[in-house]
């Protein structure tokens, strides 16, 4: 059987893998529910990564086995449910070690793959900036570096009579030699994405000179992240109903009805048992989180673990020191409620959410308000005249304010801004004077 980094190039014969066989885990933790509701979710991994699942399984465990995960009687039972469902990959919802998968590639004639690997194939596929594509490859890279053995299993891996006294094999050589290879291309990754990543930065920094405040928004894959950044700000991001439809962080500015300008981030979706390696891949990018003002949490509301998925979000937002920001709890897809009983139960458990539609926009209106509300508090609009010899009070105005317009005239430069306190009272005395009503020609005000 060869086999290459990806699931997308796993092959067996010089065939790709075109119908899967998914193993989920019961852990005594668990009730069935909760694990066919996760094996529900790999079957949408695996049919996103364009592969058929043509068989699927639970498998109760009191504890997990060293040599497969599972049992060796239930592992070759598992082998006989693949190839009597046609299956050419075995795909299991739990985390494989190197050395459980070097063990069933040993015992299988299908490639055996696990949930990490369909995630990482996935987010390969969806990659599209350079910045997105390093760290996709540089997760990819660090996912396989343990893993190289199972590549070698025609040869030799020991030392033998056959290599001569104190030789080694040429299976053995050969490890070393794509170890060496692979952790080269990790330090030069790395090299790369740091590049990336200070161009990021540089931008990050300008924007932070003039200060508009940032809202975030984050949730579980496929909830309608960038179908919302969408509507409310004609950014025209890919938006399909698949997991991990954009993995690209865009940035877009919107005008609130209070006038307060607020930039949307949109973010990678979260999902269940999201691999580590990923996590700190996408640090970078998922730091737009972080450095929010606050976040849009969007739920999608037709969702069928909507606990356990909200679970997974604050999980990753604690991984990111962003758990404890302001947060606007938006359920979305209400148009897809077909019992307004599932709405109304909705509202009742989650009363301080708000519930839309990117498609229809109800709800649209409320959110917009309420982002208005959260954005605007301490912060002053107020319109002055600074003199232009005080050009340091002008630097400062650059430097803390949000300069919503600026104009330089005879007496002054006029700005219209959005000032913190500590500002407000340093121009207290520039504000400039309510202007006058316009008086119509009979000598009255219109």
């Amino acid at each position: 059987m060869a086999r290459e980094t990806g699931v997308q190039t796993v092959q067996d014969d010089s065939r790709k893998v075109e119908r899967a066989f998914l193993v989920g885990i019961q852990l005594p933790e668990q009730t069935a529910e909760e694990a066919g509701e996760l094996l529900a979710e790999l079957a949408e991994l695996t049919d996103t990564m364009g592969v058929a699942v043509v068989g699927r399984e639970v498998v109760r465990l009191r504890k997990p086995q060293a040599r497969y995960l599972v049992g060796d009687g239930k592992a070759k039972e598992l082998l006989d449910l693949a190839a009597a469902a046609g299956a050419d990959v075995l795909i299991f919802d739990d985390y494989l070690t190197p050395s459980q998968q070097r063990n069933w590639e040993e015992l299988a004639e299908v490639a055996v793959i696990d949930r990490q690997e369909v995630i990482l194939d996935i987010f390969a596929q969806r990659a599209q900036t350079s910045e997105a594509v390093l760290q996709v490859e540089l997760a990819r890279a660090n996912y396989s570096l343990p893993r190289l053995k199972r590549r070698w299993t025609h040869l030799h891996r020991q030392r033998g009579a056959a290599g001569g006294m104190g030789m080694r094999g040429e299976g053995e050589q050969q490890l070393e030699v794509d170890s060496r290879i692979v952790r080269r291309r990790i330090a030069r990754l790395k090299t790369q994405l740091e590049e990336v990543q200070q161009h990021r930065r540089t931008q990050r920094a300008k924007r932070l000179r003039r200060p508009v405040p940032v809202a975030a928004i984050v949730g579980y894959t496929n909830a309608g992240k960038s179908s919302l950044l969408n509507v409310l700000t004609d950014a025209r991001v890919l938006a399909e109903n698949k997991l991990f439809a954009t993995l690209d962080p865009t940035v877009r500015r919107i005008d609130l009805p209070n006038n307060q300008p607020l930039l949307l981030a949109d973010t990678v979706g979260f999902i269940r048992k999201l691999p580590h390696l990923l996590v700190e891949a996408f640090k970078s990018t998922l730091e737009e989180t972080a450095l929010a003002d606050l976040l849009i949490e969007v739920v999608d509301a037709t969702g069928r673990a909507i606990e356990q998925q909200q679970a997974t979000t604050r999980e990753v937002l604690a991984e990111l020191g962003a758990a404890d920001k302001p947060t606007i709890t938006v359920f979305n897809k209400i148009d897809l409620l077909a019992d307004p009983l599932d709405l109304r139960r909705l509202r009742l458990r989650y009363p301080d959410a708000l519930f839309i539609s990117t498609l229809t926009g109800e709800g649209l209106p409320e959110l917009a308000e309420r982002l208005g509300e959260a954005v605007s508090g301490g912060l002053h609009r107020v319109a002055l005249v600074v003199p232009h010899r005080r050009y340091d009070l002008m630097a400062r105005l650059h430097a803390g304010a949000t300069i919503l317009a600026e104009t330089y005239e005879e007496d002054g430069v006029h700005v219209d801004a959005l000032l913190p306190p500590d500002l407000h009272a340093a121009a207290r005395e520039f504000v400039a004077p309510p202007a006058p009503d316009p008086v119509d020609s009979q000598g009255g005000t219109c």
